[in-house]
């Protein structure tokens, strides 16, 4: 956990840039006004809530709405959603999720197919927003941003259209350089039994794939699944909207919506944690771009750059609090996932 906290200091970085290197200051950030910053907030919470309520939709609907309550099942999805942000290219949290799933007796592979429903409505749904942010872009005269939006989306999007498309037909398995890769580090007895494990999972996994794409029903709880997904990237395009007309911005809500969108997908490159940095530039870049700003000394002596900044400290920071709340009512107390864990080594040693 010390290490997650060292990322959301670092998470800040980016803002002391910009207090240091261009006219912004702190009161700059501010004067977007209390109730604008907090709208804000409680737009991004609804999409977090939404993305809660998908989590139990499809529990639900693919395992049996007697897993748990509905209040202690969307709080797992919110504590998963912590780590989440505290990683690159957003990966983490599922195996949150899974293990929660497990911990209340979900098979693994059904526990991971949950998993897999969510990140197929993120990862279509988001990417197809990008190609359409990068697109109106490119037609407005921002053709550099436009087109890293596309570039960035499209491995995304391939690789689990990929993993979709061999699942509903094959079992996938552990490639073979992992197998050798993790010999290395690991025992022959320990890495055979992770192996072995982890082959099994995907292979129920691809069972539960095949067994689903083949249902028009699933397909139409995937298609409502996706429906939910969309509703809450709105509500992340009206975070942005909220603080943008606080200050004067002439930005409507379409272009709120494609920024916030375009912000998403460039955050996913594993190269900072939760995005920071990325997401603010992806942002910037964007609204810039397709914005009839003629000069560089403009941009930087706008109120851009400070509503930016206060939008992520309202959509990121802010919620980042709530999610750890959430995370440590599953990971501390006598049901946590931890101790669980813990009991069962205990138990077979």
């Amino acid at each position: 956990m010390k290490w997650r906290i060292i990322a959301v200091a670092v998470s800040l970085v980016p803002f002391l840039l910009l207090f240091a290197f261009t006219p912004v200051s702190p009161a700059d950030v501010f004067s977007v006004g209390v109730l604008p910053f907090l709208l804000s907030v409680s737009a991004v919470m609804v999409r977090i809530l939404l993305q809660a309520y998908r989590f139990r939709y499809f529990i639900n609907h693919f395992i049996g709405p007697n897993i748990s309550t509905t209040f202690k099942t969307m709080n797992a999805r919110i504590g998963g959603e912590f780590v989440t942000q505290t990683t690159p290219s957003f990966i983490g949290g599922e195996i949150v999720r899974i293990a929660w799933l497990v911990k209340n007796g979900v098979s693994t592979g059904k526990a991971a197919w949950v998993a897999t429903a969510e990140i197929i409505s993120d990862v279509f749904v988001g990417s197809i927003l990008a190609f359409i942010a990068g697109v109106v872009a490119i037609f407005s005269g921002g053709s550099f941003i436009g087109i890293l939006i596309i570039v960035v989306a499209i491995p995304t999007f391939g690789f689990w259209f990929s993993v979709v498309v061999l699942s509903a037909n094959r079992n996938i398995q552990l490639p073979k350089f992992s197998l050798s890769l993790i010999k290395r580090f690991l025992s022959k007895e320990r890495s055979d039994h992770l192996i072995h494990s982890t082959n099994v999972t995907l292979a129920d996994l691809c069972k539960m794939s095949r067994e689903n794409f083949k249902s028009i029903n699933s397909v139409k709880i995937l298609s409502v699944g996706m429906a939910i997904t969309f509703v809450a990237f709105v509500f992340q395009g009206l975070s942005f909207l909220v603080l943008a007309q606080a200050v004067g911005e002439h930005v409507g809500f379409f272009q709120s919506f494609m920024a916030t969108s375009a912000a998403t997908a460039l955050s996913t490159l594993p190269i900072t944690i939760g995005g920071s940095g990325l997401a603010e530039l992806g942002v910037w870049a964007y609204i810039t771009n397709i914005s009839s700003i003629p000069h560089l000394t403009d941009v930087l002596n706008s109120s851009q750059l400070s509503v930016i900044i206060a939008w992520r400290i309202a959509t990121y920071h802010i919620p980042l609090v709530i999610m750890w709340i959430a995370l440590m009512r599953i990971t501390i107390g006598k049901d946590s996932i931890a101790n669980k864990i813990k009991s069962k080594n205990l138990d077979n040693s």
